[in-house]
């Protein structure tokens, strides 16, 4: 059985995010991980070009895509996993926490009763330590919440998915001030992260670089358990709580968060056109003082 998958990465600048397809080799299984729908703010327009690319790349290697994996619903990008479905016929997943993630944002957007908070829009619904396979890959999901409730890292081989558990060592780890996130939970789901074998190699969904570093798609165990900003050097469970806190206090709403999350919470799709065949985006007023 492939313990050494084979791992291709794509960025997407503008939002700071990685798509990886992890894949057994030319002509093989293969499963895309966080895919990015490319969103002009200023314009309100949605191009598939960077999900198009991941595809080209798909056909280039002669890969059976067998799954279309999502770490949780993202408040940074807009996901292509519903257009990467409708193209594959790939089964989409993410984490069963999404029903929690949706439930509070039905109300914010004003869904009707179309929409029903329970995952359904989604093919498949994840526990934790799940097992599925992509073709010889043996996979097994860890539930990883903190960032948000719905936070999974998928574990294929001895590559770890990690989500937004994580960052690059000198950027540190993601916010806690989401629905659903909580400090001293993302505390813990690194330290599961950090106890997998030392040889895994752990794959970011976003790396926002300092000046002079170009981005950083992958990283080690030892690599963050010695330079993590915030959980490296012994760094303990209330040190860690503390700097969190005081942090996500002076952070502002994601750019994107609000077009996002109507999407995501879909399943990677836009919501249905008006009766006039136009799609709308709601941008609720004076609701996200901090976070929701």
């Amino acid at each position: 059985m492939p313990s050494r998958p084979w791992v291709e990465t794509f960025f997407h600048k503008d939002t700071g995010t990685f798509t990886h397809v992890v894949w057994e080799g030319e002509g093989g299984a293969a499963a895309i991980v966080d895919p990015v729908l490319d969103y002009d703010a200023a314009a309100a327009r949605t191009s598939t070009a960077s999900a198009d690319a991941v595809l080209a790349f798909v056909r280039d290697h002669r890969l059976r895509v067998e799954w279309i994996l999502e770490t949780h619903a993202h408040a940074d990008h807009l996901s292509a996993g519903g257009h990467l479905h409708d193209v594959l016929g790939a089964p989409l997943a993410i984490g069963r926490g999404i029903a929690a993630v949706q439930a509070h944002f039905k109300p914010l957007f004003g869904l009707g009763e179309d929409f029903v908070p329970d995952g359904r829009q989604f093919d498949r619904l994840f526990d934790d330590d799940e097992r599925f396979r992509i073709g010889g890959l043996e996979a097994r999901v860890l539930a990883t919440p903190g960032h948000t409730g719905d936070s999974l890292t998928y574990l294929v081989g001895d590559a770890a998915f990690v989500g937004d558990t994580l960052f690059a060592p000198d950027v540190g780890t993601a916010r806690c001030d989401f629905p659903g996130g909580d400090a001293a939970r993302l505390h813990a789901s690194i330290q599961t992260i950090l106890a997998l074998p030392a040889d895994t190699r752990i794959f970011l969904c976003h790396d926002y670089p300092p000046a002079g570093r170009a981005p950083m798609a992958e990283t080690s165990i030892a690599a963050e358990v010695r330079d993590n900003l915030h959980v490296g050097r012994g760094i303990t469970a209330a040190e860690f709580v503390a700097m969190r806190g005081a942090r996500d206090a002076n952070l502002t709403v994601p750019r994107l968060l609000l077009p996002a999350l109507q999407v995501n919470i879909r399943g990677g799709r836009l919501p249905p056109p008006d009766t006039n065949g136009i799609v709308w985006l709601k941008l609720p007023l004076n609701q996200l003082g901090g976070m929701a």
